[in-house]
C-alpha cells in the first residue's frame, strides 16, 4: 500500500473540512479504535436526531443520525478527569447547553454552561469545584434547574445562571445525591435519591421528608423517575433493586422479576409513547418491563454495564445505551437487539503498539481496561479504520505488542504472553527452567509438558508439568535471535517465534518494565533501577540513574549505543553505559512518557505527558524537530511519512500531514509554542 495515498482518500474530507489557514492550531485527527466508556446522553428538543453523548474523559460528543455517528464538540475544561454524567439541552435556546461533572478520585467537578451548542464552555461559578452527580430540569417551568452533588441540593430558577442550596447545609443525611426527579406538574415537589436512601421535599427545600418506607435501609439510589401524567407513580433503583410507589413515594414495594444479583440499576427510563413500558439498565445487562414492573426480561447479555438510556420520542423503537467499555449500543426495535454506534466516538486507552516490519500501513495497538471488548485492534490502512482482533485474549488487558521480521506477532497482557496464529490468540505462557537451550515443548491429550532437549519421545513419560507463564508483560522486545519481555517477576527469554520461554537469571532485577536492545547491548529497567548487558545477557551491571532523575518512564538506546532515560524530570542521555549523563534542557520535555528510536529516519521520537507535542531528537547531531499534536499522548510513531499517536484516553490520532518543523539544537533555550512550525493541511495531490 502506498502510506501516502491516505492522505487525500480516506481522510480528504476531514482536510476539507479545516481551514488551511489554522496551521499550528489544528488537532491531529482521531480515528478510533472506536468505543469506550460512554456515561450520558441528552437530545436537542427540537430534533430528537441531534444527540448529545457525556464520556468519563470529559468530552461531549454529537450526533445529527440519531446515534448512528459521532463527532466530537468539546472537552469540558480539558480535562481527562471528568465524568459527565448530566446534559441538558435548552427548551427554547437549542444552543444553551448545561453539563454537570465530578471526578471519581477526589470531590471535585462543577457545572459548565455553552451558549453555541457546546463548541465554548463557561464554569458556572457559585458551583465550582462541586460535585455534580446528578442534573434535572423542571417540566413545567423549564428555568428551574435541581442539581445533586457530594454537598447537598442546589437549585437554579434562572437556567442556570445563579444557584443556591435548598437542602439544609449542615444535614447528616442529605447529601451525596446521586439521583434527582421534579414533579412534571409542581417544580415544588422534588426527589433526591442519596447515597444511603431518598428523600422528597413538597415545598422548594423548605422541608425535606425521608421517604425510606418500603425500601431496605442503606440502599444508594441510582435513579429516580415519575410518570408524566400520573405524578403519583413513582420509580425509584437502588443497589438492593426497583422499587415501585402508586402514592407520591408514601410507600414503595419492590418489583419482581430482576436477579438479586443485579444490584446496581444505573438508570431508569420511560416510554415516552408506551408508559408501562420501562427500561433498567444495570451493572449486569439491560432489563425492560411491558407492564408497569409486573414482570422484567434482560434484553443483553449480564456482561453488560448500562450507564444510560436514551428513547427516541418520535420513535420509540429506536433505543440507545451508553455503556462502560462498548461505547454506544443501538436497537430498532426496542431493545430486542442491539448493535454497535460508535462511528465517530473513540475513549479506548491504548498501552501497546507494533507495525508489520514489511508493511507499514498495518497496525496493531493494545488497549486496557475494555475486557472482552478491547484487547487487541488491527488497522490494514496506517490507522484509517480499525478491527478488533482478540479472539482467544479471554478479556485480557493488553501491556505490549511485537512484530517480528519472521511475521510472527506477541501480545504481552496482563496474564501471560500470547501469539497470533490463523486471527486467534494462542497462549505460549510455557514457563520452562532456565538454560542455555530451552526444552522442548510436548503437547498431548492430557495436557502440555516439557523435557530436557536431546531427550527422545519415549523419555517424555518422565518430563514435568510446566509452570504457566501468567506475569504482566509490561515490554516485549525482538532482536534477530531471540525475543526479551520485561515482566512483573523480571526478564524473560524466547526464540525468535516466541517459544521456549526462560527467565533470565543472571540479571537479578524483580521487576523490568523496559527493555532495549542494540546488537549485544541490553539494557532493562525498573521504575527505580536499571542495569545494562554488553553479552545479549550473559552478565549484566548496574547502571546509576541521572541525578534527579526519581523514576524511569521511558528507556531507548540508538544505534551509537547512546543510552536514552526519560522521566518527570525529563530526558537524558549517556554515550558511556550510564557512567554519565547529560540532561537536555530549554524544551517541555518533563513528565517524558516514551522514547522510540526510529532507525530508518535516525531519530528518537519523544511524548510527555503533561504537553501536546511530539519531539524529534535527531541522530547523532541532536538537533530537534517537533509538531503540536493538540492532544496529551502516551506515545508516537512513524507510518510511511507521517505520524500516529496514542493519546492518554482517546484512541489513536494520525498527523495530517508530514512537514517539517522549525530544527532547533538540544539545548536551545527556547520553548516549542514559541518555535513549532506550521502543520500544513492540503487538498492538493
Amino acid at each position: 500500500m502506498n502510506v501516502r495515498a491516505f492522505r487525500l482518500s480516506a481522510v480528504a474530507s476531514l482536510f476539507l473540512s479545516v481551514s488551511a489557514s489554522l496551521y499550528a492550531e489544528v488537532s491531529w485527527f482521531p480515528l478510533g479504535p472506536f468505543g469506550g466508556d460512554a456515561r450520558a446522553f441528552a437530545a436537542d428538543p427540537r430534533d430528537a436526531k441531534h444527540i448529545y453523548l457525556g464520556t468519563a474523559t470529559g468530552w461531549v460528543y454529537d450526533s445529527h443520525d440519531g446515534g448512528i455517528t459521532w463527532k466530537r464538540v468539546a472537552q469540558i475544561a480539558h480535562r481527562n478527569d471528568l465524568v459527565i454524567d448530566h446534559i441538558l439541552a435548552d427548551t427554547k435556546d437549542p444552543l444553551r447547553l448545561i453539563v454537570g461533572g465530578f471526578t471519581p478520585e477526589h470531590p471535585d467537578g462543577g457545572l459548565w454552561i455553552s451558549e453555541d451548542g457546546g463548541q465554548n464552555w463557561y464554569a458556572q461559578a457559585e458551583m465550582h469545584g462541586q460535585a455534580v452527580l446528578s442534573l434535572a430540569r423542571s417540566a413545567s417551568d423549564p428555568q428551574i434547574l435541581i442539581a445533586g452533588t457530594l454537598r447537598g441540593v442546589f437549585r437554579s430558577k434562572d437556567n442556570g445562571t445563579h444557584w443556591s442550596q435548598i437542602s439544609p447545609p449542615a444535614s447528616t443525611e442529605i447529601h451525596e445525591v446521586e439521583s434527582i426527579a421534579i414533579d412534571p406538574t409542581n417544580p415544588e415537589v422534588i426527589y433526591a435519591g442519596t447515597w444511603h436512601l431518598p428523600w422528597k421535599t413538597i415545598d422548594g427545600g423548605a422541608h425535606w421528608e425521608n421517604i425510606k418506607n418500603g425500601i431496605i435501609d442503606d440502599s444508594d439510589v441510582f435513579s429516580i423517575i415519575i410518570d408524566p401524567t400520573q405524578p403519583k407513580v413513582v420509580y425509584a433503583s437502588a443497589c438492593s433493586g426497583i422499587y415501585k410507589s402508586l402514592n407520591a413515594a408514601g410507600e414503595f414495594k419492590k418489583v419482581q422479576g430482576i436477579p438479586s444479583t443485579a444490584r446496581r440499576t444505573r438508570k431508569l427510563a420511560q416510554d415516552p409513547k408506551h408508559l408501562n413500558t420501562v427500561y433498567a439498565g444495570t451493572t449486569e445487562g439491560l432489563y425492560r418491563t411491558l407492564d408497569g414492573g409486573e414482570h422484567w426480561s434482560r434484553l443483553t447479555g449480564p456482561e453488560l454495564i448500562v450507564n444510560d438510556v436514551y428513547i427516541d420520542p418520535e420513535n420509540p423503537d429506536h433505543v440507545l445505551l451508553a455503556t462502560d467499555r462498548g461505547g454506544v449500543l443501538a436497537s430498532e426495535n426496542a431493545g430486542e437487539s442491539f448493535h454497535s454506534s460508535n462511528g465517530g466516538f473513540s475513549a479506548r486507552q491504548i498501552i501497546a503498539y507494533a507495525s508489520d516490519p514489511h508493511n507499514p500501513a498495518r497496525l496493531y495497538v493494545g488497549v486496557v481496561n475494555d475486557k472482552e471488548v478491547g484487547g487487541v485492534f488491527t488497522s490494514s490502512n496506517a490507522g484509517l479504520s480499525w478491527q478488533q482482533k482478540s479472539s482467544g485474549l479471554g478479556g485480557r488487558d493488553v501491556f505490549s505488542l511485537a512484530a517480528t521480521q519472521d511475521g510472527v506477532i506477541l501480545a504481552g497482557t496482563n496474564r501471560g504472553i500470547f501469539r497470533l496464529q490463523d486471527d486467534n490468540w494462542l497462549d505460549t505462557g510455557v514457563l520452562h527452567a532456565s538454560s542455555e537451550k530451552p526444552p522442548v515443548v510436548v503437547v498431548g491429550a492430557k495436557g502440555v509438558a516439557v523435557r530436557p532437549r536431546g531427550e527422545k519421545s519415549a523419555g517424555a513419560k518422565k518430563a514435568a508439568a510446566a509452570e504457566h507463564l501468567d506475569d504482566l508483560i509490561y515490554t516485549i522486545t525482538p532482536e534477530v535471535n531471540a525475543i526479551y519481555a520485561g515482566t512483573s517477576n523480571g526478564l524473560l527469554r524466547g526464540d525468535a517465534f516466541g517459544n521456549g520461554w526462560t527467565r533470565v537469571s543472571s540479571l537479578k532485577m524483580d521487576e523490568v518494565r523496559y527493555v532495549a536492545i542494540d546488537g549485544h547491548t541490553l539494557l532493562a529497567a525498573g521504575l527505580k533501577q536499571m542495569q545494562v548487558s554488553s553479552n545479549a545477557g550473559q552478565s549484566w551491571k548496574p547502571v546509576e540513574l541521572p541525578a534527579g532523575l526519581t523514576q524511569v518512564s521511558a528507556l531507548a538506546i540508538d544505534d551509537t549505543k547512546t543510552i536514552w532515560v526519560g522521566g518527570r524530570e525529563g530526558l537524558f542521555r549517556s554515550s558511556n553505559q550510564g557512567e554519565s549523563w547529560q540532561p537536555t534542557t530549554g524544551l517541555a520535555l518533563n513528565d517524558v512518557d516514551s522514547i522510540y528510536f526510529d532507525a530508518p529516519n535516525q531519530r528518537l521520537l519523544v511524548t510527555t505527558a503533561q504537553s501536546s507535542f511530539v519531539f524529534a531528537v535527531h541522530v547523532p547531531d541532536y538537533k530537534v524537530n517537533y509538531w503540536n499534536s493538540g492532544w496529551k499522548l502516551r506515545f508516537a510513531r512513524p507510518v510511511g511519512d507521517h505520524l500516529v499517536a496514542a493519546t492518554l484516553f482517546d484512541g489513536v490520532v494520525v498527523q495530517p500531514r508530514m512537514v517539517d518543523s522549525a530544527v532547533a539544537p538540544l539545548n536551545p533555550g527556547t520553548s516549542p509554542a514559541s518555535a513549532v512550525a506550521a502543520t500544513a493541511i492540503s487538498a492538493q495531490p
